[in-house]
């Protein structure tokens, strides 16, 4: 599924004129050990001109950088895949990350760019692959510089309440931020341990307080839309790639309107005069442009 999904998607950009180059470093950035994995992820986001802020939308960067982002219905013990699509040499031309459809935004988030780093990580046969990726997703969403400077170089004890303003702050769950300031030092391993027990024993670990909304993948609609209205793609091409039936009012395609010249002109005549029947019925109903017309202009 997820094969034939990525398949359709890079002929989708080749029909758009996109083309299939891809700005993506596949299994390029070599690491020695899992802590080489933060120099991966602020290397990445160097090539990406990310800096090192928070991320408003992981699937937006992803999508921005060749990178689909796919949904699927699993059980709870699926967490993601990734998987590259390549020509017959071996060039890759395009390349997917997969997560579960119904996740909290902090849990999906944390996925995609665990998934990002299987993707682009070159990881020794001696190293744990997923440890190293699931390092490298943290530092992604996080960068080691600006956890020390919000949070400090060394902490005793971190209080719930600040946590839940840092789960907001990086869109993170609690248990990866968590997991975070250990892997840099910040807390130490008994804090740490304390603070596991803790989530255990207050139903934390599956229901976190202050759960995010899942992310919206939006390059599929985009460009299937594009294709619609530019006579790419006919109406049921559409519906298929979308899994669902496409609004009939948007205008017509190229594909549509040489279509309707190729009719009679009374029959032309009788399509358009009910187009405007249903365009004078829709103005009627709906008042609200009358108050634009007699309504006061005021300059801000």
């Amino acid at each position: 599924m997820v094969t034939l999904a990525l398949e359709n998607r890079l002929r989708l950009k080749e029909r758009t004129g996109q083309g299939n180059d891809i700005q993506l470093p596949i299994q390029s950035l070599a690491i020695h050990s899992i802590a080489d994995a933060e120099c991966a992820a602020e290397e990445l986001r160097r090539l990406w001109n990310l800096g090192s802020d928070p991320l408003a939308s992981v699937t937006d960067i992803l999508e921005d950088h060749d990178v689909h982002v796919l949904e699927i219905d699993a059980d709870e013990k699926f967490d993601g895949i990734s998987a590259v699509a390549e020509e017959a040499g071996g060039t890759v031309i395009g390349a997917a990350v997969v997560t579960r459809r119904g996740i909290p935004g902090e849990r999906q988030r944390l996925d995609l760019a665990h998934e990002l780093g299987h993707l682009v990580l070159q990881v020794p046969q001696d190293i744990d692959e997923e440890k190293a990726a699931f390092r490298f997703g943290a530092a992604f969403l996080a960068p080691q510089e600006g956890v020390r400077r919000e949070v400090g170089a060394k902490r005793a004890y971190v209080q719930l309440a600040e946590l839940r303003l840092l789960k907001r702050r990086y869109a993170m769950s609690m248990q990866a931020l968590l997991r975070r300031m250990h892997d840099l030092d910040i807390i130490t391993d008994s804090h740490y341990r304390q603070w596991c027990i803790d989530i255990n024993r207050q139903g934390y670990r599956k229901n976190e307080p202050d759960r995010l909304p899942a992310e919206q993948p939006l390059w599929l609609r985009r460009t299937v839309l594009r294709a619609l209205a530019e006579g790419l793609l006919n109406r049921a091409e559409a519906e298929e790639m979308l899994g669902e039936k496409v609004d009939r009012d948007q205008p017509l395609t190229l594909i549509e309107r040489r279509a309707l010249m190729k009719l009679p002109l009374s029959e032309r005549r009788r399509i358009l005069a009910a187009q405007s029947d249903k365009i004078a019925t829709h103005y009627e109903e709906d008042t609200t442009w009358h108050d634009l017309q007699e309504g006061d202009i005021v300059d801000y």
